[in-house]
Order: structure tokens, then sequence, then C-alpha cells
């Protein structure tokens, strides 16, 4: 059959980190082996059912079956603003400064697509999500990666950037609560990355991502409470996290107002929005009580502490995750962050993320999962006592 030669730009795409871990997974279980997946970052709890019964409604609505505006509903937007007044006292305009995505994966490649040409730079936290490089990689652009060290409380040091990759730089992307190390970032840390921003003429992309999971009674900070920055970026948000909406594809971007115009420029070329009947379960989500969103949280720290008490008793170090819904395991001596992963899948069936996978800081680690039930993590605890006393 004729093989077609795609694009430069699809050439440039390196490997879907997550598709490549998955798919190593199938080929076990696929054996029948006895696996516990603890590599994945896929909400294991279904979503509530109020939300589940909006969007029932909703289908029901004739409106909703012909295309949405391509902006999306005015009143989901409006929700957006009003979860952001209640939720952090940030005052939004819904028709200026919120814009919609089909996924926050979706948006953070559509930034890099809005903003970066052939030789640009784009910051990127080092380890972090692998799906920041894929937009990057696509227009052509360089990536500049931020080392996230034990040392620095998993933060970037500013000052460690050389000139010319500031002077290069047009976006910087950031994520806290962080995904893989489980880190927050503070007020100050903050207005930091707001005054290197203005001095340097760079868009802050904040991936608020697990803004809803913070631990011991800390509320993660959300970068638009801090004084400028909607004036030096933007943070995208999405309900997969907060309301276990993962296969849902909805989320959405708040801030600068030519940031947001940008991408909703991008998306008149992509997409029709998205169906109306999930924006109204969406706001529905954001305005109604968010009991279950505390309940969510509450059961990721009880599944973090059974899960960090039994690996520290069993002789493992394990970075203390402050929010997020993982783990970041030093992993023992010996061992690269592959090999660690390899061996013990094919000696214990204990699947993770090795840490080489989020970038060249991540070696060293391995990421875990918080997406089980507390009888799987007690099991996966067992299974990693037996392969610490081989």
């Amino acid at each position: 059959m004729k093989e077609f030669q795609t694009s430069k730009a699809i050439k440039r795409l390196p490997d879907q980190f997550f598709a490549t871990l998955i798919d190593k997974l199938n080929a076990y279980e696929s054996k029948g082996w006895d696996t516990i997946n603890l590599g994945q970052g896929n909400p294991d709890q279904p979503t509530p059912d109020h939300i589940v019964d909006s969007l029932k409604e909703a289908a029901d609505n004739p409106e909703f079956h012909q295309y949405p505006p391509f902006h999306g509903y005015t009143f989901f937007k409006e929700a957006i603003a009003e979860f952001y007044k209640r939720e952090y006292d940030v005052d939004l305009d819904p028709e200026t400064e919120v814009a919609i995505m089909p996924g926050s994966k979706t948006g953070l490649v559509e930034l890099s697509q809005c903003f970066l040409d052939p030789g640009d730079v784009a910051l990127v936290p080092d380890p972090g999500y692998p799906d920041y490089w894929s937009g990057i990689e696509m227009v052509g652009a360089e990536m500049k990666p931020m080392p996230l060290l034990a040392e620095n409380d998993f933060l970037p040091d500013y000052e460690a950037i050389d000139s010319e990759s500031w002077e290069k730089a047009r976006l910087m992307f950031l994520n806290y609560p962080n995904n893989p190390t489980g880190a927050v970032a503070d007020r100050a840390f903050y207005e930091e990355t707001i005054k290197e921003a203005e001095k340097h003429d760079v868009c802050v992309i904040h991936d608020f991502a697990y803004g809803a999971i913070g631990f011991d009674g800390v509320k993660p900070l959300s970068f638009m409470q801090v004084e400028g920055a909607k004036n030096t970026g933007v943070e995208v948000y999405t309900m997969s996290k907060t309301y276990n909406m993962a296969g849902w594809r909805v989320a959405f971007a708040v801030g600068n107002p030519s940031v947001i115009k940008a991408i909703e420029t991008i998306q008149d070329h992509y997409f029709c929005s998205i169906f109306g009947g999930l924006q109204k379960a969406s706001a529905t989500a954001l305005l109604s009580s968010q009991a279950c969103v505390d309940e969510l949280a509450s059961t990721y720290e009880h599944r973090r502490d059974l899960l960090l008490s039994g690996l520290e008793e069993a002789g493992y170090h394990v970075e203390p995750c402050k929010g997020s819904f993982f783990a970041w395991l030093r992993v023992p001596e010996g061992y690269s962050s592959q090999s660690f992963a390899d061996a013990l899948l094919e000696e214990t069936g204990l699947f993770v993320a090795p840490g080489i996978g989020f970038g060249a800081s991540g070696e060293g680690y391995v990421r875990i999962g918080l997406n089980n039930s507390e009888e799987t993590l007690k099991e996966a605890v067992v299974r990693f006592k037996k392969f610490a006393e081989k």
C-alpha cells in the first residue's frame, strides 16, 4: 500500500508519552498479567449525579441540537466568571476574558500555535506535562527546560535562565499543583513570575488542572489571584479533575483578553465550540454545591496518606506531595527511572510512569497516581514491599 509522506510538523512531533505507556501496559494485560495501573492520571470516580442529570436534561433541548455559538454559550462563560469570583475572588469579563476549550490538552497545544513562530523559545517545566512539548514542536519553536528540583521545592529558578533564552522567550508554561511532582506554588513565587514575565515580555500559561486538589487544609492558589497576573497571561482550568469529567472534554482559559481572543480565533478554524449539553452540564457543576469537590479532595488526601506511609515503612523515599493526585517517588539506588519502572512491572505487576518521560530532571523518580481505591493501593504497597525485600 502506498505510504504518503507527512508534513515536517508531523515529523517533528515527539512520541506521545502516555499513549506509549498505555500500549505497554495493554501488552502485559493481554498476556493475563495481574497488573495495578498506577501510571495514569485518569480519575477513577464517576461524574457526580447532578452533573450527569443536567446533561441528560440538556440533551432533550432542541436548541442544543444545532451548532453552538462559535465562542460558546454566554451562560457557560458567565458561570465560569461566577465560579472564579466565588472560589478565588477574581473578577472576569465573561465575553473578553474567558475562552471555552474542548479539553485543556487541546487548548495547551493551541496556545503554542497562537504565539510561537520558528526560532521562538518556550520556557517549559522539567519535569512537566509532556503535551506542552507537542504544540511547541508542531510550530518549529524551541524549548528551554526549567529544572524543577527538590532543593527548590520543585519551583523553577528564574536566575538560572540565560539572557539569550529570556530574549527569545515568548511563552512560559507553569503548572501548580504540579504534575508530576505534587508541588504547590505560593504567592511570592507567582509575584516573582509576574515580575520576570513583564520584564522580558513573556506570556505566562498557567495550567491549573489540579486547582481543586490541595492537601493538609491548604487550598491551591490561582495565578489569577495575584496582582498583575491578568496582564501577563492566562490560566487554563479543566473540568476533568475537579468534577471527574475527564471523558467529557471540557475546559476553559481565563485572563488576558488578547490571549483569549487568539484562542477563540484559532478555534474558529478548528471547531464550532462544544455540544451545548456539555456546556450546560459544566455550568451546573460550577454553580452547584461544591461538596462533591471537597469530598473528592479528601478522598485523594486519604489515599496519599495511606500510600506514602506504606512506602516510607518499606524504605522508599517519597517527596511530600501537597496537591494534585500524584506521588513523586525516588527510585532505589542502582536503578534509572525506566529500569525501575520496568522491573516493577515485570516482577510485581505494578505499573508506574518513569520520571524521564516528563523531562531530563525527572530522572531518578517515578510518578504514582492516586487514582485507585484504598484497597488497591494497600495491595500496591504490599507489592512494593516485596520488591524492596527481594
